[in-house]
């Protein structure tokens, strides 16, 4: 179709509030049954006319995606390694019952109508397209089953940075082992609206006591999971007196996040330090902590790309973390080699032919 030239005023991207703008079409693939697949339609943006006993609405039969395209220095617009996010999104598809789709054909159809919707792509080093894949069951049903309907819909609009502290403004997270965002054996590893709805609390519980985040804690040992809507980074002198960097593994309580994945590949393609997916509990990180061996922690996200963290609030007890003390040189590090890659030809990028 053709490239969209008109539309509602561009915002300015100094003045974008995350999730709030939105462009001029939409993205919908309607599935059934008894028909499969209809024709993927781009169309002006517009509410959805849902059945009061869709499945959606009732059992969060539902997952989404969140991915980014940026504008390149040379104008040209890409995508950050979007294949992994059609690979999450067909897993989690799965893990729903909702009916598979084809990754490929869904990444051109997603690619469409970012170039029908180009000019929304800021101009901005700061700012990006973010891009929100919905999959929906719309069975007109209440019975608890495998919806025979579907929808899948993609939106899109600017957004400039995550945190209105600003891109590079320390995180102060709450760490209360009361509280649970997944279990193993339970979807924490797949990207369902369900497991966000149920963190607002906690997360209002966190700005009460004067923190902006949440650390998620797991089981007896109140393992570290994630932070907030975070993949969760330490960067340490080990036990072993080496450098290290780690990270969760992916053991079904962490989502495998796309930043997440990019971080631990750039960091063993330098080789600079040891690079570890393992559990570590609260007493071994305070323990680290108080033995100044901790050097860095910060979290990674698609919305964020790199957070610092620099401090945390545990039974009563505020625990300074030295991230900003120390640059933070790692942390920066991977923003800039992250960022720079967003803007600029990488083997990471599906350009856009526009």
């Amino acid at each position: 179709r053709p490239r969209n030239t008109a539309g509602k005023p561009k915002p300015d991207p100094a003045s974008l509030v995350f999730g709030k703008q939105f462009s001029d079409h939409m993205l919908t693939i309607y599935w059934s049954e008894k028909e499969g697949w209809k024709v993927p339609q781009i169309k002006p943006f517009q509410n959805l006319s849902l059945h009061p006993a869709t499945s959606a609405l009732h059992y969060s039969i539902e997952l989404f995606e969140g991915m980014k395209a940026f504008r390149g220095v040379d104008n040209h617009i890409r995508l950050f390694r979007p294949n992994l996010n059609m690979e999450r999104m067909h897993r989690t598809a799965d893990r729903s019952c909702l009916p598979l789709f084809d990754k490929v054909e869904l990444l051109e159809c997603i690619r469409k109508l970012v170039e029908v919707d180009q000019d929304w792509v800021p101009y901005s080093l700061d700012a990006s397209l973010y891009i929100r894949p919905t999959y929906i069951g719309i069975e007109p049903s209440l019975g608890v089953s495998r919806s025979s309907q579907a929808l899948l819909f993609c939106i899109v609009g600017p957004v400039g940075p995550y945190f209105t502290t600003g891109a590079f403004s320390p995180v102060s997270l709450l760490a209360d082992p009361s509280y649970v965002r997944a279990c193993r054996g339970g979807v924490g590893a797949y990207k369902m609206g369900g497991n966000y709805g149920p963190t607002i609390s906690v997360q209002n519980e966190a700005i009460k006591q004067g923190c902006q985040q949440v650390l998620w804690l797991y089981g007896e040992q109140e393992e570290i999971t994630e932070v907030g809507t975070m993949n969760l980074f330490i960067y340490w002198m080990n036990e072993g007196g080496e450098r290290e960097l780690l990270t969760p593994p992916l053991d079904g309580i962490i989502l495998p996040g796309v930043t997440r994945q990019s971080l631990l590949d750039l960091a063993r393609e330098w080789g600079e330090f040891k690079v570890t997916e393992r559990t570590m509990g609260m007493k071994e990180l305070l323990g680290a902590l108080d033995s100044g061996r901790i050097t860095e922690v910060f979290g990674a996200g698609t919305a964020c790309v790199v957070c610092p963290v620099g401090s945390l609030l545990y039974k009563g007890k505020t625990y300074q973390i030295p991230t900003m003390q120390n640059g933070p040189d790692l942390a920066k590090r991977f923003h800039k080699e992250l960022t720079d890659m967003q803007v600029s030809r990488s083997a990471l990028m599906l350009a856009l032919t526009l």
